[in-house]
């Protein structure tokens, strides 16, 4: 099996690489490679390397930027993804499109399952619900794979680097560090979500939507806590409400992610703790 992974020196897309590394060849395919919004060259290139599975990684996803930028987070967000299901319609190819918890709208109780119904607050999440839509419609043969709050060891370039690394870098250089509170989330390892998107494609469930996120949830404070106190550092943390943020793009205040249909499939995800846990070791942190 040949698989084309886009947006391959991303968070996830390397993550993804070297969980599919050993066992299949794997073509990497970085935005020097590949533009997914020009699609005649973006055609020219997957013909070339003619994939049986394509991950789209590729995404827009500076939340505040997209709202003065809606062109060019739709650009890529949405045509990017039509783009790519037309071309693996083509080739008769797999698409595994990866997309978020931003297309919710925080409104609900409890976390949000496949099954309901999206409601995006911002033009991001608009973009990337856009996404979903067009691959949906396209080609049959996809799945897309909804997570959450991603952290890895390659950071995201788009939003500077990662959430815990950003937390330890404050708290070793001394500077007090304010964290929402009132948003959240279900934080997920890139390497747990890779795993997961493997297991998917070999053993081959059916098309459609899955979520893949950590269990349980958290907010962004009680997850800069944990790592504070799972590497006992004496950190000046405090919680802030979101609204002090004063952020441009409306965010959901409550979008942990569940799937239904990994369980019954057999599939389970380790808990955001012991995910973290396991992302502290394998950067050293607790070595």
């Amino acid at each position: 099996m040949k698989i084309a992974i886009i947006g391959a020196n991303g968070q996830l897309g390397s993550d993804l690489v070297r969980t599919f590394n050993t066992e299949y060849e794997v073509v990497p395919l970085t935005h020097a490679d590949i533009d997914v919004a020009d699609f005649r060259s973006f055609k020219k290139t997957l013909k070339k390397v003619h994939p049986d599975v394509v991950i789209n990684c590729a995404a827009y996803v500076r939340v505040d930027d997209a709202e003065d930028l809606a062109d060019i987070a739709f650009a890529v967000n949405a045509l990017g993804a039509r783009n790519i299901a037309l071309i693996c319609k083509d080739l008769n190819a797999t698409l595994t499109h990866i997309s978020t918890d931003y297309i919710f709208d925080g409104l609900k109780a409890h976390p949000y399952t496949e099954n309901d119904i999206p409601n995006p607050l911002n033009v991001y999440g608009n973009s990337k619900l856009a996404g979903e839509y067009f691959v949906r419609n396209t080609l049959e043969k996809h799945y897309i794979i909804r997570s959450s709050s991603l952290f890895g060891a390659a950071g995201a370039s788009g939003k500077g680097g990662n959430f815990v690394e950003t937390m330890i870098k404050r708290a070793h250089n001394n500077e007090e560090i304010r964290v929402v509170d009132d948003m959240i989330m279900s934080p997920t390892y890139t390497k747990d979500a890779a795993y997961v998107i493997r297991d998917i494609l070999i053993k081959k469930l059916p098309f459609g939507i899955y979520h893949a996120a950590n269990s349980g949830s958290c907010s962004w404070y009680e997850f800069a806590k944990t790592i504070f106190k799972i590497l006992n550092i004496n950190a000046h943390l405090s919680p802030i409400k979101t609204d002090a943020l004063q952020s441009k793009a409306k965010r959901p205040l409550y979008s942990p992610l569940v799937s239904i249909k990994l369980k019954k499939y057999g599939f389970e995800m380790d808990s955001w703790e012991s995910a973290l846990r396991s992302y502290l070791l394998d950067k050293e942190h607790l070595r």
